[in-house]
């Protein structure tokens, strides 16, 4: 196993025209490549950001016939890259879609798919609602590609408020987790930071978080600020506000050190639940 691997994540402002979002992240990713990125990861909703159902539905297409898809795969062949489609959105039926990231080898094969398992269905302080939910169908998978560099996890924005998935992924043997995201400006100024750091510290794994950013032509605002953050919850790279890339080397024998100096993952404990509030406990 290479015990270090340079890593980029991209920074986009996808719009809602598939063709568009292709020429952007072509660009990002031709330069990542040209400054010695071996992986690359592109932000959620990379293909199309599209947050209206119907337009959603009409837009997208079914993975055999999805042009970006098509063209990332060209992109890492022709690069001999590893290239990680952060989050697509992809029709399944003619009613459902999911939103699903794509790992793909050098030779531009699909290496794996992880469809996103956490849905963000929420009301914000400020007014903002969101129902992810009547827009795709959840996943129910966890995945862990197998790379040159030991194991990558795969996860999804909102994911990230889910530690016990970084946890079981980094017990399986995951090096790097990768949280591809479109966070809300409102919620990223709160927990962006924090939380990419923390799923860091708690796995001891390198945390790769490309971003989107801007405001978007369906409406949505996103926070920016792709980061890459060290096992010892250094962030080593930050992307800001624009589109553009970040890179960084990877060591690995950082993620060693890491759950060497805090085993956490290999201090579990089994304990008794407590009863709930407000209910008598079993037995009483």
């Amino acid at each position: 196993m290479s015990h270090t691997v340079r890593g980029a994540c991209v920074q986009m402002s996808s719009g809602i025209e598939i063709a568009g979002n292709i020429e952007q992240s072509t660009a990002l990713i031709r330069a990542a490549h040209a400054d010695g990125a071996q992986i690359v990861g592109m932000p959620e909703v990379a293909n199309l950001c599209q947050k209206n159902r119907r337009i959603a539905l009409e837009t997208a297409q079914y993975e055999e016939n999805e042009p970006a898809l098509k063209a990332w795969r060209e992109l890492a062949d022709e690069l001999d890259i590893w290239l990680l489609a952060g989050s697509m959105v992809v029709k399944i039926a003619e009613d459902k879609l999911v939103n699903r990231a794509y790992m793909i080898a050098p030779d531009g094969a699909v290496a794996a798919k992880y469809d996103k398992i956490h849905m963000f269905d929420v009301d914000l302080p400020n007014g903002e609602r969101y129902r992810e939910s009547d827009l795709f169908v959840p996943g129910d998978k966890a995945v862990l590609v197998d790379s040159p560099w030991g194991g990558i996890g795969v996860t999804i924005c909102y994911d990230v408020r889910f530690p016990h998935l970084y946890r079981a992924l980094a017990k399986a043997g995951a090096n790097m987790i990768w949280t591809s995201a479109a966070f809300t400006r409102t919620s990223g100024k709160a927990h962006w930071h924090v939380m990419q750091r923390a799923r860091a510290i708690e796995t001891g794994a390198w945390i790769l978080a490309p971003a989107q950013c801007g405001d978007h032509e369906d409406g949505r605002s996103t926070y920016g600020h792709a980061v890459i953050v060290s096992p010892w919850g250094e962030v080593v790279a930050d992307a800001g506000e624009e589109p553009g890339y970040i890179i960084a080397d990877l060591d690995l024998g950082r993620v060693a050190e890491a759950r060497q100096s805090i085993p956490t993952l290999s201090h579990d404990r089994d304990f008794a639940m407590p009863a709930q509030l407000g209910l008598r406990a079993t037995g009483e």
